[in-house]
């Protein structure tokens, strides 16, 4: 009879055992997932972080702009060459992005 009872503890240890490797190759599967999901995440958000920046700064000159108020009637070319500026720094940005 103890031989029987040590089989039958033995069985039902075994069966937990496994269950346990199962779940902890299924955790494991899980977490590489997730680290993978999170480092594009972080990815992602630095873009938009940039994109974002990027904009306030474009927003801070366009303020910049509007607010001049030059007497002899060139706000239309101050304007030009501000865009102009503002594409040759948009272009340096995606140089230096790369």
């Amino acid at each position: 009879m103890d031989q029987e009872l040590l089989k039958t503890n033995l069985s039902g240890l075994e069966r937990k055992l496994l269950v346990l490797i199962n779940e902890h190759k299924n955790l494991k599967e899980e977490l590489k997932g997730l680290k993978i999901q999170n480092t594009e995440l972080k990815a992602a958000v630095k873009v938009r972080d940039e994109q974002l920046a990027g904009f306030h700064n474009q927003l801070k000159i366009t303020k910049i702009v509007d607010s001049l108020n030059p007497e002899d009637g060139s706000v239309s070319e101050l304007k030009r060459k501000v865009d102009d500026y503002i594409r040759e720094i948009d272009k340096c940005i995606a140089h230096l992005s790369r």
